[in-house]
């Protein structure tokens, strides 16, 4: 017997005030609050169906089949929640440049927390949906929505989900982000940001200061302060790199390019062009600005890097079905 498939779609996003550290492996909850912006050029696709002859759940990624392993230790969570005992067929395509720094494992597991969970014939409503892509990825969670999304870190499984702060936001800003490597990192952010926690002496004060980006950062996107905003969201980035190089042992995401764009984004700035630097666990580096500036920051990153290199990204959508048979 097999259930109807669903496919469901959800797109990356990218953090502004970072989460870096668990205070829960298991359940993945998160040390501090984080607050982020989802986007609509990255995305994932994600069919699910149930498929009663099979033994094991099996997932295709991008047409080649993987290693089911981790995916079922989430679909069990799926079958706990349903009282099912069925296998799944996995099918998922990926938008993003996979383990690189651009959030591909939120896009991937807020989909999948969508699309499994109505093969599996629930009604999840979005909080429990956040609850549920969490497990997968901590930033899933802030995925299930739009535009600017806060994940409350909560202190068990039912307390730490994400909510929105602006899902469908008017606001003209764009991301740029300049793809530096797509290959595979050498340090996973489960361990890098493991090892932080353990061994960083400035990871109490880390902790602090993230309380006070986020309070002041939603503040400024309330005033569309894109100055503010910048500042806040590159100033936290920053800090949490910073922590990496202050682990035992201290390592680093960043490449040579990777200090090249962020040098030109300094430069354009005190050349009087508002844009603003981010990047997550990964050398990619995305610059926050107003879509009117993004032509001309492009045409000096045009300079150095291809233009396969450079996307445009712009506030996208939450976890939406895009189709069921």
């Amino acid at each position: 017997m097999i259930s109807k498939a669903f496919t469901a779609r959800a797109h990356t996003n990218i953090a502004l005030i970072k989460y870096w550290g668990k205070k829960d492996q298991q359940l993945i909850i998160p040390m501090n609050n984080s607050l982020s912006l989802t986007l609509d050029h990255f995305y994932t696709d994600t069919t699910v169906y149930f498929d009663s002859s099979l033994k094991h759940d099996v997932f295709y990624l991008n047409d080649e089949e993987q290693d089911a392993s981790k995916i079922s230790r989430f679909m069990d969570l799926v079958r706990a929640q349903a009282e099912l005992k069925t296998f799944a067929h996995i099918e998922s395509v990926n938008h993003v440049p996979t383990t690189a720094g651009l959030a591909s494992s939120a896009s991937a597991y807020a989909a999948l927390a969508l699309a499994a969970s109505k093969a599996a014939g629930m009604q999840l409503a979005r909080q429990d949906l956040s609850r549920l892509a969490r497990r997968g990825s901590g930033s899933a969670s802030r995925s299930v929505y739009g535009g600017f999304v806060e994940w409350k870190r909560g202190n068990d499984d039912l307390s730490s989900f994400a909510v929105p702060i602006e899902e469908n936001t008017d606001w003209n800003i764009c991301m740029i982000a300049v793809v530096i490597d797509k290959n595979r990192k050498k340090i996973s952010s489960r361990v890098g940001m493991q090892r932080v926690v353990e061994t960083s002496p400035f990871y109490p004060a880390w902790i602090k200061s993230s309380e006070h980006d986020l309070a002041t950062i939603k503040k400024a996107i309330k005033e569309r302060n894109l100055k503010k905003v910048g500042a806040i969201a590159e100033e936290n980035a920053m800090k949490m790199h910073a922590l990496n190089m202050s682990a035992s042992p201290h390592f680093s995401y960043f490449e040579p390019a990777t200090i090249e764009v962020l040098h030109l984004v300094e430069l354009l700035r005190s050349e009087g062009i508002c844009c603003y630097y981010t990047l997550d666990a990964g050398p990619n580096v995305k610059i926050l600005c107003s879509a009117e500036d993004s032509e001309q920051i492009l045409k000096r990153l045009a300079v150095k890097f291809d233009k396969k290199q450079l996307l445009v990204a712009h506030p996208g959508p939450g976890v939406e079905l895009i189709s069921k048979k």
